[in-house]
């Protein structure tokens, strides 16, 4: 929550005013952040000067584990995170490749469980990682990424958190996380969960004990219409201590994730919390 609420601080006090296409709106914005998560020591940072729902962002990790495409997946197992990017986004609806409601395109999991190879064919690059670390391999790139800039025209939403490098260092395993844009008051609450989720569930997989977890983010800001309520409301209240992640061991292969899993496999235990703020979303 310190760092979080350190980089809330930075944007205000020294971010730039930057116009964004996509969205038609001003977002303060400062360049470089980079974040620590103890996923060794079970701190689960999620946020409390508010009050957070950490199953829909798992549930949208697990959705991209699984290689979803399609929003109305996504709705099923717990996330409606998908729901504007894929009916309301005009670009969206105005491209001919669109398949119709909910249809999303080749976005996240969708493009790293089937990565187009330019001799033809493709591969599964989570597949790749998970048999890698499970047999106690690193080759020094057990990269999963979602980051293909020759179908950016095929998906509703280019990925913001895209990369995810996978380090085994003896029986620990260490993940960094890279995030090009990040909209901190709504997104990163999200991202922070998913970046320790992804570490904690790759070491329970793969048979690792859980090392740190290190999330860059590139671009971090904080729209126009957000500011108000982040600097008058969020940063005024007090931080609690970190809950506790609760993981069901029954979960053991790649295969328990793509199946039978769902968001009620995880608890958390000890969050305190302040009351919600309803940030605005931009599409």
């Amino acid at each position: 929550m310190k760092q979080y609420l350190a980089l809330c601080q930075r944007i205000i006090d020294e971010g730039v005013w930057v116009e964004n296409a996509r969205t038609g709106k001003k977002c303060l914005t400062v360049i470089n952040a980079d974040l620590t998560y103890d996923v060794d020591r079970g701190e689960f940072p999620l946020v409390t000067t508010r009050k957070s729902f950490y199953k829909a962002a798992i549930a949208e990790i697990i959705g991209y584990l699984r290689g979803y495409d399609n929003a109305r997946d996504f709705r099923a197992i717990g996330t409606r995170t998908w729901d504007a990017n894929a009916n309301q986004n005009s670009d969206w609806l105005a491209n001919p490749v669109r398949k119709g409601e909910d249809d999303c395109g080749f976005i996240y999991g969708a493009v790293a469980r089937n990565f187009p190879k330019p001799d033809g064919g493709s591969v599964d690059l989570l597949r790749k990682v998970y048999d890698d670390l499970k047999n106690g391999k690193d080759d020094r790139g057990e990269i999963l990424t979602f980051y293909h800039p020759g179908a950016f025209h095929l998906g509703c939403l280019r990925p913001c958190m895209y990369s995810h490098h996978f380090s085994l260092l003896g029986d620990t395993l260490y993940l960094n996380s890279t995030q090009r844009s990040c909209d901190v008051p709504l997104g990163l609450n999200f991202n922070m969960v998913q970046v320790y989720f992804l570490l904690a569930i790759m070491a329970q997989i793969t048979g690792h004990k859980p090392g740190k977890a290190y999330h860059k983010i590139v671009n971090a800001h904080i729209y126009e219409d957000q500011l108000e309520l982040m600097r008058d409301v969020q940063l005024k209240r007090e931080p609690f201590a970190p809950p506790t992640l609760k993981i069901n061991p029954d979960i053991k292969t790649l295969e328990d994730l793509e199946t039978w899993v769902t968001v009620d496999d995880f608890e958390i235990e000890g969050y305190q919390f302040h009351a919600p703020i309803q940030y605005p979303f931009s599409v």
